[in-house]
């Protein structure tokens, strides 16, 4: 669920590694590259004009291969790295221009964050870490125990309240960096590659338990990944980046179905793409013709196996509301489900 307002904004946004970064701005503005700026003149090009409106209350996922940005993206804005021009706004307020004082009231009530390599603290029990937000927020004793209990059963660690983290298993330890992230009720949740280093199934399982939270809490997260399934499956908005610039922005539909360039266009052609398209995105016009009702969000996939189990070769598309307005087919649910190439084959053949 997302909310047309703008949450965080980013203007503007550069960052330059190096010696003398800012007097390398007029070079990069000019339009040289990150390679030229490296390889002639000794600096780093980390982000290049980065323009980003990320909205309330829901998904911003930022996605791109190693280098790209991405990480160095999410700590500008609650300001771990400063940039080298450009601002990050925030509910009207600009972080950058934050006094000490203010920014770290900042990151104490209105932005968490949740890191790659879970960031607890060894000598601290899985209670004692997700406390630990709310000591510094100055929550009471015996507050802070009360919330993080809630927060402990809600990830699922019920029963291991006193146990270390060298005690628990990878996903387990995530699970308890969410827990510490969460319970200092912030509403902003920062995500630098939360789930990158897990395994496949117990990624899977963290993606559901933040989907699952997300339906109850409606924060506004920020999402670092390289993985584009992980990406089009929990995302409201991506962001892909490239080299330190923004390549392409949308909805997961609109970056599967209309890739920008050859280089989304590699990273998107093996996609399942029934489990992103919804059924209102390929609909044609209502028809008085038999078939189950099938609300409009729904994915083409699980309504394709829908369709096939139904005597009626097609369905009827909904609106929230229930009202009918589209129809799809088990054609149309093909061609959405084919890749690029396969659907162009199609088309030719019934050209033919």
């Amino acid at each position: 669920m997302t909310d047309s307002q703008t949450k965080i904004e980013i203007r503007n946004l550069y960052k330059i590694f190096g010696d003398n970064p800012q007097a390398m701005m007029d070079k990069v503005r000019a339009g040289v590259g990150k390679d030229q700026l490296n390889e002639e003149f000794g600096h780093v090009l980390g982000l290049s004009d980065i323009n980003l409106k990320i909205p309330a209350r829901g998904i911003q996922v930022v996605m791109g291969l190693s280098g790209s940005g991405k990480s160095t993206l999410i700590r500008h804005i609650n300001r771990l790295i400063e940039p080298t021009s450009g601002d990050v706004i925030v509910d009207g307020e600009n972080v950058i221009s934050m006094d000490d004082k203010a920014l770290r009231d900042f990151r104490r009530n209105r932005a968490s964050m949740v890191f790659q390599k879970f960031a607890l603290l060894p000598h601290r029990t899985v209670m004692d870490n997700t406390i630990y937000g709310l000591e510094i927020q100055g929550i009471s004793e015996k507050e802070a125990a009360k919330r993080a209990s809630q927060w402990i059963e809600r990830v699922g660690l019920s029963g291991f309240e006193n146990n270390y983290p060298t005690q628990l298993s990878g996903g387990m330890q995530q699970r308890v960096g969410l827990a510490r992230a969460l319970a200092t009720d912030a509403d902003i949740l920062l995500m630098d590659e939360a789930f990158s280093a897990l395994d496949p199934l117990i990624r899977t399982d963290m993606q559901n338990i933040l989907l699952d939270l997300q339906q109850e809490l409606h924060k506004t997260i920020v999402f670092i990944t390289h993985d584009l399934e992980e990406a089009l499956r929990i995302g409201d908005q991506i962001a892909i980046l490239r080299d330190g610039e923004v390549i392409q922005q949308g909805t997961p539909e609109q970056i599967v179905l209309k890739p920008h360039d050859d280089y989304i266009a590699d990273f998107t052609k093996d996609i399942n793409r029934g489990r992103v398209i919804q059924l209102k995105t390929i609909m044609s016009p209502p028809n008085d013709q038999p078939g189950p009702e099938l609300p409009g969000e729904m994915l083409v996939e699980d309504a394709a196996q829908l369709v096939t189990e139904s005597p009626s070769s097609q369905a009827r598309v909904t609106d929230p509301s229930g009202q009918v307005i589209g129809v799809v087919d088990i054609k149309s649910l093909i061609r959405a489900m084919a890749r690029p190439d396969i659907e162009s084959r199609i088309e030719e053949l019934e050209d033919n």
